[in-house]
């Protein structure tokens, strides 16, 4: 448990609707000291300054559309579906012009309550006016946090994309066949199936924050040793006959120089995030390819959560890179997993003192005969499992006994 809780405390979290809570707080308090102090007024400049916003930003997508309409309406568009697709791109929707209809309606009905009608009406003009072009020049255009939370609310990232891909591509494939190369391993070598535990029987994945995999494990950690590759999948894929999908098998060793086999990896999507930030035309650095990773983890992970085909397969083991130092930090990160998955298996086997057959069992596990035993009522309930094959419904027969009374 202690391995997972040190990768929730690295995985961030998404985004929550903190920033609407405290600007409709906001508002809420500015409208409220408004309406106190100037009663009569506070529904006019209420309107006029949702107007001033409002057209703001129709003018702003007006300008956006003279764009799009000169030099993008073949080639994003195809030249159709102007009005239902251009004009929301453009932010020329439904609720925007909604909200000016609906504070201009206002503003008319509350006209005679506005102070200085002449200066606001000027105010109101050059804030509409200044809007569209500090927009334009990324004033007031979004920050760093918006456009995060727009992409990964969006699903939008390259990490969701690599994700997706390494699921669908890769691990959708060859999970549903990972217990049937195990076994074709263990009889290939002369192994017990017994012996490997269940988190031997997964496919260990590997995401490393700093994205730098090494393609041999043996050379990040000399505990660690190339065993065998489990026997090959083949599958025809998008016009390849037979293509080869292969596990390679490792030995790990233990403080006590004991060796664990297991299957392990990397998460080859990684390969390609770490060629990206060393790119300098992808624009893509080392901060960035960090925050890549770590939602190429949560992805990948809700991804294979939700997954039926690679249920109870797969652990995906998140590296920090914070212990480079230790020379055996990967071989140690690997057992620890391992130990974990041993420790969360149930043993639904009976012990072997206790008795598999009963005449009648209730539920407290007593036959007829031992209902009057207290040492036996008082035991716990246990589950009794019936090897016989399931019987056929009959009908309902009518079993009648007549008593006759002694005189």
């Amino acid at each position: 448990m202690q391995c997972l809780r040190e990768q929730d405390a690295l995985i961030p979290r998404p985004r929550g609707s903190l920033p609407k809570v405290c600007a409709a707080v906001l508002v809420t308090v500015t409208i409220g000291g408004v309406m106190l102090f100037s009663p009569e007024r506070s529904i006019s400049l209420i309107a006029l300054a949702a107007l001033t916003l409002t057209v703001g930003s129709l003018l702003h997508g007006l300008c956006l559309l003279a764009e799009e309409l000169l030099y993008h309406s073949n080639t994003r568009y195809r030249g159709q579906r102007l009005l239902s697709h251009m004009l929301p791109a453009c932010g020329l929707g439904g609720k925007t012009l909604l909200a000016a209809g609906v504070a201009g309606l206002t503003l008319y009905l509350a006209r005679h309550h506005l102070p200085h009608k002449g200066q606001s009406w000027e105010l109101a003009f050059l804030v509409t006016v200044l809007y569209p072009l500090l927009k334009v020049l990324g004033v007031l255009g979004p920050s760093e946090v918006e456009v995060s939370d727009i992409c990964e609310g969006r699903k939008m990232n390259v990490a969701h994309g690599l994700a997706w891909s390494f699921y669908l591509g890769y691990l959708r494939l060859v999970l549903p066949r990972l217990e049937a190369s195990i076994t074709a391993f263990h009889a290939t070598h002369q192994l017990n199936n017994t012996s490997w535990g269940r988190g031997s029987r997964k496919l260990l994945i590997l995401v490393p924050l700093n994205a730098n995999i090494s393609h041999k494990l043996e050379d990040e950690d000399d505990n660690i040793q190339f065993y065998d590759n489990l026997p090959n999948n083949e599958i025809d894929r998008a016009g390849v006959r037979g293509r080869v999908y292969k596990h390679s098998v490792y030995s790990v060793m233990d403080q006590n120089g004991k060796a664990h086999d297991c299957v392990v990896e990397y998460a080859t999507p990684l390969l390609t995030l770490y060629s990206m930030s060393q790119e300098s035309s992808a624009g893509f650095g080392e901060p960035e390819r960090r925050q890549q990773v770590l939602l190429f983890y949560r992805t990948l992970q809700d991804i294979l959560e939700h997954s039926l085909e690679c249920r109870n397969r797969y652990k995906l083991i998140l590296l920090d890179d914070k212990h480079e130092d230790d020379p055996h930090f990967l071989s140690k990160a690997i057992l620890r997993h391992m130990e974990q998955q041993e420790k969360e298996e149930f043993c639904l086997t009976p012990p072997p003192h206790q008795e598999m057959a009963r005449p009648f069992v209730g539920t407290s596990g007593a036959s007829n005969g031992d209902m009057h035993n207290p040492e036996l009522m008082s035991r716990e309930p246990t589950l009794m499992i019936s090897l016989d094959k399931p019987q056929p419904l009959k009908e309902p027969t009518e079993n009648t006994y007549h008593y006759t009374r002694q005189k």
